[in-house]
C-alpha cells in the first residue's frame, strides 16, 4: 500500500478533515429531516384529499337523490292535476 504524503502539517489536516466530515454529516442530517417532514406532509395532504373526496361524493349522491325526489313529486302533482 502506497503512503500518501501531504505537504501540510498533520494537525492542520486533522482539523480540516474533521470540519469537512462534520459539514457533510450536518448536511445529510438536515436533508434527512427535510425528507421526513415532506413525507409527513404528503401523507397529511393525501388523507385530507381523501376526506374531501368522500364528502363531495356524498354531497353529489344526496343532490342526485333530491333531484329524483323532486322529479317524482312533479310527476305525482302533474298526474293529480290531470
Amino acid at each position: 500500500m502506497e503512503r500518501i504524503m501531504f505537504k501540510s502539517p498533520v494537525r492542520k489536516l486533522v482539523k480540516f478533515f474533521r470540519k469537512s466530515r462534520d459539514g457533510w454529516k450536518a448536511k445529510c442530517q438536515e436533508a434527512k429531516t427535510a425528507n421526513k417532514r415532506l413525507a409527513t406532509q404528503v401523507r397529511a395532504v393525501e388523507k385530507s384529499r381523501a376526506a374531501w373526496r368522500r364528502k363531495a361524493e356524498s354531497a353529489e349522491r344526496e343532490l342526485r337523490d333530491m333531484k329524483q325526489v323532486g322529479e317524482s313529486l312533479k310527476n305525482t302533482a302533474a298526474d293529480a292535476a290531470a
